[in-house]
């Protein structure tokens, strides 16, 4: 009997999982009501094959479209504005996102912009700043992720570099969730080995940090869990054979449940990586990767408790906080994950301005012990030169 690989979810968006789904993106915009969508992306994949199937079923559904593809690996607001020019000046009324977190988060944020008056900053994630925007303006999204790792697809928001500062910024509005969703993992075959590992891994940190985050949840509790079971299985198999359908598929969906799950919050290792890849462009799933076994130790008075049902759920025994510490170490290992961010290149000489920005991140409020920018920079330089 064959094993069933496809299937259609709407938790939390309408998602079209499966191999060869991209073939039903017509579909899914007659069903969005869009008639001339923006294909937004990287400047990685403009020339890929994905971007020319992309095309090739819309013009088979008889539909019109444009491609913006400057997004850069950490988009900045130039992105934004660009992409949105583009959707007015070109009549769009909807957005097709492809890519990894970067495309996505672009392509969510010209739809959100398309219809605005204010400036992009304006709808930074603070108190009620979504209110400002006008809703009926917000063109609709279709998602179709190319890595396995932001979850972006299912996200209400988008993390933009703003320049001026070097922050990055979130940009929020619950109408900013793609309509649909396709998870297609054909679509993410030729993702090389190195990307491959640090998309996953920042799944799986999506899926920890929720899952350590304080307060009540227990339905993103019982997601990231699971998450984080998928992820330690399917990682390794997606890393060492990138034609893996059903590891490519499960990887998929572990990223989409990080992020369902992190509607509870995330946490330090977030808040130290979104301003070291602002200020040294590194990739934001393996800076998270990096930094995630210092987080933990500094963690650990917070999160030992919850690192017994962990370990058992993980078949990692019952030694609870050392057993997920000692497989996080060795995961990375088997991944080819370096274990600082020296290593990759980042200098420890502004650890009291990282420390500063990091402790302003919004992700700091899920974070289970509570920091200062003193600890925020202990943190990282710890993880800088690997102590």
């Amino acid at each position: 009997m064959t094993e069933i690989l496809t299937g259609n979810w709407n938790y939390p968006t309408k998602i079209w999982s499966g191999p060869g789904r991209i073939a039903g993106l017509g579909e899914a915009c007659a069903l969005a009501g869009i008639s001339k969508p923006l294909i937004v992306t990287d400047k990685g994949l403009a020339s890929s094959s994905i971007i020319v199937t992309v095309c090739d079923v819309l013009r088979k559904a008889g539909l019109p479209s444009a491609v913006y593809a400057e997004v850069q690996g950490n988009p900045v607001g130039r992105n934004v504005d660009e992409g949105t020019a583009l959707c007015r000046s070109g009549g769009h009324d909807g957005v097709i996102a492809v890519g990894g977190g970067s495309g996505l988060d672009v392509g969510k944020a010209i739809a959100f912009m398309v219809g605005q008056t204010r400036p992009l900053w304006d709808f930074e994630d603070v108190g009620d700043w979504w209110t400002r925007a006008d809703p009926a303006g917000i063109a609709p999204v279709i998602a179709v992720p190319t890595t396995a790792g932001t979850g972006s697809e299912v996200g209400r928001a988008s993390v933009i570099v703003k320049q001026e500062t070097h922050e990055k910024k979130i940009i929020f509005h619950p109408k900013m969730l793609p309509v649909a969703v396709i998870a297609d993992p054909e679509l993410t075959v030729g993702l090389p080995a190195g990307i491959t590992a640090a998309t996953g891994m920042d799944a799986f940190v999506h899926c920890f940090e929720a899952y350590c985050a304080p307060g009540f949840h227990p339905m993103a509790d019982g997601i990231a869990l699971e998450g984080m079971r998928l992820v330690k299985d399917y990682l390794p198999r997606a890393y060492a054979n990138g034609d893996d359908i059903k590891a490519r598929s499960r990887m998929l969906a572990a990223a989409s449940m990080g992020a369902t799950a992190f509607q509870k919050g995330l946490g330090a290792v977030h808040s130290i990586s979104h301003p070291v890849g602002a200020f040294y462009n590194t990739h934001h799933g393996l800076t998270n990767a990096i930094v995630l076994p210092y987080v933990m130790m500094f963690n650990r008075p917070a999160i030992a408790d919850k690192m017994i049902p962990l370990a058992r759920y993980l078949g990692l025994g019952e030694n609870g906080f050392d057993a997920v510490y000692a497989w996080v170490l060795a995961f990375r290992r088997q991944l080819d994950i370096p274990n600082s961010l020296g290593e990759i290149g980042v200098p420890i000489d502004q650890a009291d301005m990282i420390g500063e920005h990091a402790q302003r991140d919004p992700s700091t409020g899920g974070n289970p012990r509570p920091t200062s920018a003193a600890d925020m920079a202990t943190i990282f330089k710890a993880a800088v030169s690997a102590i």
